[in-house]
């Protein structure tokens, strides 16, 4: 637990969640994030990046998803922080962003993982809903700018125009304790050959933006930096 005096409340970085069909450039955007990236992928997609000399790539296979969480907390937790001889424990200056790509994917892993080992499937949703719970809050705590990708999932429902509307490839409870600590929150889709990204929930599909106004934007200016954010504010 921490203490912020009125006043001195630190700007921390920012969370984005962003769901959207195959192809729509969703592994793309963490070339915005600044600095040394860790990315973990869950789905192997790894093409879109492999002209980046400052992302590292934890890639997970099949024969990784039985062990799917306990390897996602093993290396993010000894990647990004160092335990001196002491016993005492800081972040690591070598990374300056963390990317999950497709949590979809890691959802699924999860939910059998949790099945296979369960003797009451009563419980299962439950605990794959903490475990996501857990993984977002622990992200949050490191202070770091953090992006999460996930699949997207038509819904039944239609805008006004009769277009379908989109949420995320996930359990519904699930992906609410999941994005909870996220800022931004933004369904992506290509609209006349340009990647845009809506964040507007008035219009339907699962949207959020708690860091400015913007209920739209192209995908390449997703990301703002912090001193973009002071300008916003300023405005």
């Amino acid at each position: 637990m921490q203490f912020y005096k009125k006043g001195q409340i630190p700007n921390f970085g920012n969370m984005y969640f962003i769901y959207g069909g195959k192809g729509t450039g969703k592994t793309s955007l963490s070339k915005q994030l600044p600095g040394n990236k860790l990315l973990l992928s869950f789905d192997g997609s790894t093409n879109a990046i492999s002209d980046t000399d400052d992302i590292q790539v934890i890639s997970f296979g099949q024969s990784d998803a039985k062990d799917a969480q306990k390897l996602t907390t093993y290396w993010l937790d000894r990647l990004l922080y160092v335990t001196e001889e002491d016993g005492k424990r800081h972040l690591s200056d070598e990374f300056d962003a963390v990317i999950l790509d497709n949590v979809t994917a890691l959802q699924n892993w999860v939910i059998n993982n949790i099945e296979n080992a369960s003797k009451d499937g009563r419980q299962n949703w439950n605990t794959v809903q903490m475990w996501f719970r857990d993984l977002a809050m622990w992200l949050r705590d490191t202070k770091l700018p953090v992006l999460a990708t996930a699949h997207e999932l038509t819904t039944d429902l239609k805008d006004a125009i009769g277009a379908p509307l989109f949420k995320p490839d996930m359990n519904d409870k699930t992906f609410n304790a999941f994005a909870a600590p996220f800022d931004v929150v933004g369904h992506i889709s290509i609209k006349n050959n340009e990647r845009i990204i809506d964040l507007d929930p008035e219009k339907g599909n699962q949207g959020a933006n708690r860091l400015d106004d913007r209920k739209e934007v192209k995908a390449s200016e997703l990301i703002i930096s912090e001193n973009e954010e002071e300008k916003n504010e300023d405005n």
